[in-house]
């Protein structure tokens, strides 16, 4: 998990903003159990998950950090990788800031707004 090292510090970056659900040592755990997969490159990360549902599966973009045009040129090879591996919908979830990046040029487009209470 060298390269997991080497990466862990743009993807505790994006974990400051998940409202605390996991740390990093959640992620590698999740990365090692194979809940998770882990995408490194030499400038940035991304971690996805596939979510089964009742009638599809699909690939999640769990935490992304790093150099912006090297995940814009990492996605395409996730996506192919998903679809590979049954995925018939891709889903990310993140900061609204997200949506004027190259995802928009992409054919991302804002579905759901998330609202948050803690109890």
């Amino acid at each position: 998990m060298d390269d997991f090292e080497k990466c862990s510090k743009w993807l505790e970056a994006a974990l400051e903003y998940s409202g605390g659900t996991h740390t990093i040592e959640d992620i590698a755990a999740g990365v090692k159990e194979g809940r998770f997969q882990f995408w490194p490159a030499p400038k940035a990360a991304v971690i996805t998950e596939i979510i089964v549902y009742p009638r599809l599966k699909a690939l999640n973009f769990f935490l992304a950090g790093g150099d912006l045009d090297e995940l814009k040129g990492m996605r395409p090879f996730i996506e192919l990788w998903g679809k590979q591996n049954g995925c018939t919908r891709v889903s990310l979830a993140g900061r609204k800031g997200w949506e004027k990046t190259f995802l928009r040029d992409e054919g991302y487009e804002p579905k759901w707004f998330v609202l948050s209470k803690e109890l």
